[in-house]
């Protein structure tokens, strides 16, 4: 089994369990996936970060596996939500508070920046940026 952040339409988010990759592709083409919260059946894969717990065997996770989880994550954000550069907090705000749609967006913001989203209820995350390659 494998569990799927997914995002309708109208930007609810809500998870899925599929046999796998295939069955969860198979019944998006479909249709038969939908919006617990409004019903709609427009739903994509949003964005997860990776599973990063202990290995099945028990044994902890090894950094070349660490950040091969790290390196995925960034592919998955750079592929599914919008750089809005030094603009961050900006747009941040604006999904907040209805002025925009709200969609994935990462960027920059100084810690300031960051506190101040806070106070004001916008929760954001940092995570570690993780160059694809060692060169």
């Amino acid at each position: 089994m494998i569990r799927f952040s997914l995002r309708c339409g109208s930007g609810h988010e809500f998870e899925g369990w599929f046999r796998n990759g295939e069955a969860y592709e198979s019944q998006q083409r479909a249709g038969e996936i939908a919006c617990p919260e409004c019903g709609k059946a427009d739903v994509e894969k949003a964005l997860m970060a990776p599973s990063i717990g202990p290995s099945r065997e028990g044994r902890p996770i090894s950094p070349a596996q660490l950040r091969a989880a790290l390196i995925e994550l960034r592919r998955q954000v750079e592929t599914h939500c919008d750089y809005v550069g030094p603009q961050f907090a900006e747009e941040a705000r604006r999904i907040h508070y209805g002025e925009i749609a709200p969609h994935g967006i990462y960027g920059e913001a100084t810690e300031h920046e960051s506190r101040e989203l806070a106070d004001e209820g916008i929760t954001v995350g940092r995570i570690p940026w993780v160059a694809p390659s060692d060169a």
